[in-house]
């Protein structure tokens, strides 16, 4: 089998620490990458800087001659079947929207989606009619925590599901996974409204992009099923990272509590069932290898990934959502038809006053 060839565009600098100014996560990418070594060769990388694509090739195999400051010239001279893009979420969209056009085969690209709602849908629509498969690094998907918790809710065993509750940091950054995993247990729906409210008085920038201070937003699926979403100094109302609510128990994921990553109660018991996860926790080990192994059997046998652009879009939808329904002070009815960021909207026009 001819192997795929796999490019990236911005590889970073490799931290000790990460921060809210990189995770390198093009070397996670590649790990995944390389676990894979019948099916994929990694041959070029781009970054502005040389010395960071220059470590990054060294590290990963990439040969001399597939070093890029430019990741349009290497597009242009590379023919790559799969490309990872890993930078700040401003850059995205114009450059998923390259990929596409070169004849990328398979784009994954990091979350969020774009630093707005336009772009956002724009990159799913173009790469469809491309026929380019366009996926996002939302890896937790595959953790055992989550993956167990939806095989438990598919499994009747919490009754008819009626509201997701997540707690996280913030929605933009932090909650695009977990609003992502809220469409895995809805089973891949899209809102119907979105009710919400934030409160920014301190400058907060992750990536580059806004995040608000706090959060309380609500929604509801085309299938009826409830959501609800705390961040920042609210998320204590949740008291986990996400609990699934059914007519006959409860799930929880990640109880800030008994700090157990999975545990159920049913109507009929009397205590919790802790789910045992392995070394699996909230964040890892191997959830980006796994979700990299996805997208490129996705590509060879010619299927659908779970991380696909259109389930994406429903979490994001919900993002942006919130952001609009706090700028109209009021409910906001789906499809969403903004194409701004409504945060950034409101910084710039002097509506949200900073402390």
């Amino acid at each position: 089998m001819t192997r795929l060839h796999v490019g990236f565009i911005g590889t970073g600098r490799r931290k000790e620490r990460r921060d809210q100014f990189g995770f390198a996560m093009a070397y996670e990418h590649a790990a995944g990458y390389l676990a894979l070594p019948e099916q994929c060769e990694l041959v070029a990388c781009a970054d502005l800087v040389q010395d960071y694509a220059a470590a990054f090739a060294t590290t990963n195999g990439i040969p001399d001659s597939g070093i890029y400051t430019d990741y349009k010239k290497m597009l242009a001279e590379c023919s790559l079947d799969i490309v990872s893009i890993c930078t700040w979420p401003h850059l995205h969209a114009p450059m998923v929207l390259d990929c596409a056009l070169a004849g990328v085969r398979a784009i994954h690209c990091e979350k969020p989606m774009s630093d707005n709602w336009g772009m956002a849908r724009l990159m799913e629509q173009e790469c469809s009619r491309h026929g380019v498969r366009l996926t996002f690094n939302h890896q937790r998907r595959f953790g055992l925590p989550f993956r167990r918790a939806n095989e438990i809710v598919q499994a009747g065993t919490i009754g008819e599901l009626q509201r997701i509750e997540i707690s996280c940091g913030n929605i933009y950054d932090w909650g695009t996974h977990y609003l992502d995993m809220a469409g895995l247990y809805s089973g891949e729906q899209s809102a119907e409204w979105v009710l919400g409210q934030i409160d920014y008085r301190t400058e907060s920038l992750v990536f580059g992009a806004h995040v608000e201070n706090q959060a309380i937003g609500t929604w509801r699926y085309r299938n009826g099923v409830f959501g609800l979403i705390c961040t920042g100094p609210g998320s204590g109302l949740i008291g986990a990272d996400i609990r699934l609510l059914g007519s006959n128990g409860t799930i929880e994921i990640g109880n800030w509590e008994s700090h157990q990553h999975l545990r159920v109660s049913t109507l009929t018991s009397t205590n919790w069932n802790y789910i045992d996860t392995g070394e699996d926790n909230l964040h890892g080990p191997n959830y980006v290898e796994r979700a990299i192994a996805d997208i490129v059997d996705a590509v060879v046998n010619d299927r659908v990934s779970e991380l696909n652009a259109r389930n994406a879009l429903n979490a994001t939808e919900i993002i942006f959502g919130i952001y609009e329904s706090s700028r109209r002070h009021g409910r906001v009815d789906c499809p969403l038809v903004i194409n701004d960021h409504p945060l950034v909207a409101m910084i710039e026009a002097g509506t949200i006053q900073l402390s």
